[in-house]
């Protein structure tokens, strides 16, 4: 998160952390409201930066970085897949904001639009809340009642990412808007 604040909004966070720091504010609440509203930013972006402001930030290599990486132990091929998608997605738009989490890294913009799962060793999946739309080829509707996403697409290969699959998550994106 933290190499795509420059990416999407101009500004490292060293920079974003002296705007809020000459503001002199008490409270978090305070800094994300201010960076919300007056700078535009997504909840997670103004979080990261108001965290880091109070110096309660938890270092992105014990959440982020380490998450993705303990991912793909055991199944390295489906790295490549990740990275591929997570640039193409990057570019739909600068409010989008990955978030890993154990198993998986979640997309999102005002909501969550997309999932990011090494499911298996030799299988990737793409999770997509595409609601009412009906399954097609390779979108598979999902019929779990507790399910986080509407649909996945499964692929085993970097290859595999046609425009096709693109234009899915593109519209699961503007969706989530």
């Amino acid at each position: 998160m933290i190499e795509n604040l420059r990416k999407n909004t101009g500004k490292s966070l060293d920079e974003w952390v002296s705007v809020v720091k000459s503001k002199n504010f008490a409270k978090h609440g305070e800094m994300m409201k201010f960076l919300k509203e007056e700078h535009g930013l997504t909840h997670g972006f103004a979080n990261l930066i108001a965290h880091s402001s109070k110096g309660t930030l938890i270092d992105s290599d014990e959440k982020g970085t380490d998450a993705v990486e303990s991912q793909y132990k055991g199944k390295e091929s489906l790295k490549p897949i990740y990275d591929h998608l997570l640039e193409k997605i990057l570019k739909f738009g600068k409010d989008v904001e990955a978030a890993p989490k154990n198993a998986y890294v979640s997309l999102r913009r005002k909501k969550q639009f997309a999932m990011l799962i090494p499911a298996t060793k030799t299988r990737f999946e793409i999770g997509l809340n595409l609601k009412g739309k009906p399954g097609k080829g390779k979108l598979e509707e999902v019929k779990a009642a507790n399910s986080m996403c509407s649909h996945k697409i499964r692929i085993e290969s970097v290859e595999e990412i046609t425009n096709e699959i693109l234009d899915y998550l593109r519209e699961a994106y503007e969706a989530a808007g």
